[in-house]
């Protein structure tokens, strides 16, 4: 595994969704690029040395069939960006006064990449398939409009700022993931001992072993009581 230090932009401006994804595909971009390429009946949107780069800012069920596709016959990174602070910004319809801003306290990791790479575990393996984590931090912008859900109690996610990228991560193979393990937990393990090593919810726990089991990385080795025992390969 390769760790990059972020790039030297701290701001960049207020963007709507797919204004997020122009923002990061710009902060990402190298000289040398080509943006906006069509291979193979999809437009990718980074060429660079033959390596075709998708910056992915939703789930991977939406993209996948397009990964399998392309590569099998090209060289494929998909980026990822995964919110590590985001900083809740509360603004009136009416006005367009800021109401308030607070730091929400979910604060997310490298570990929340399971979330969605249960959606293509088996794509791992496939020698030409990197996948490059960014942890970054966002202003999100909500107003009161009432259209949102109950669980928002009506606001609506207006735009989304892309305030800083903190740091980065490029996996390889399979057993790049495996840095994610935690390094205090005795083997073999069930899942809820995986949680709590990772401090991290029960269900993350169990797509995070699903992953690795589906990466080759990861084995049963028996069961204590009803619930599965697990060891690396």
């Amino acid at each position: 595994m390769n760790e990059f230090p972020s790039k030297s932009h701290h701001h960049i401006g207020t963007l709507h969704e797919s204004s997020f994804h122009s923002a990061l595909k710009k902060w990402y971009s190298e000289s040398e690029d080509r943006i906006e390429v069509p291979v193979d009946n999809f437009l990718i949107d980074l060429v660079r040395d033959g390596l075709l780069i998708e910056i992915q800012t939703s789930n991977f069920a939406s993209i996948r069939k397009k990964l399998e596709k392309l590569i099998q016959n090209h060289r494929v990174r998909l980026v990822y960006p995964i919110i590590q602070d985001r900083w809740i910004v509360s603004v009136d319809t009416h006005s367009e006064n800021i109401i308030r801003k607070r730091l929400s306290p979910k604060h997310c990791s490298y570990l929340d990449i399971f979330n969605e790479l249960i959606r293509i575990p088996n794509m791992i393996s496939n020698p030409n398939f990197t996948i490059e984590l960014l942890l970054i931090q966002v202003e999100e912008i909500r107003k009161n409009d009432g259209k949102g859900t109950r669980r928002r109690a009506g606001w609506t996610i207006q735009d989304r700022k892309l305030v800083n990228i903190l740091a980065r991560k490029l996996f390889y193979t399979p057993n790049d993931f495996l840095i994610l393990k935690p390094t205090d937990l005795r083997v073999p393990f069930t899942n809820l001992e995986l949680a709590h090593s990772l401090k991290k919810s029960l269900k993350l726990a169990q797509k995070m072993s699903y992953c690795l089991r589906k990466m080759g990385v990861l084995k049963v080795v028996g069961k204590k009581g009803k619930t599965f025992l697990f060891d690396y390969k």
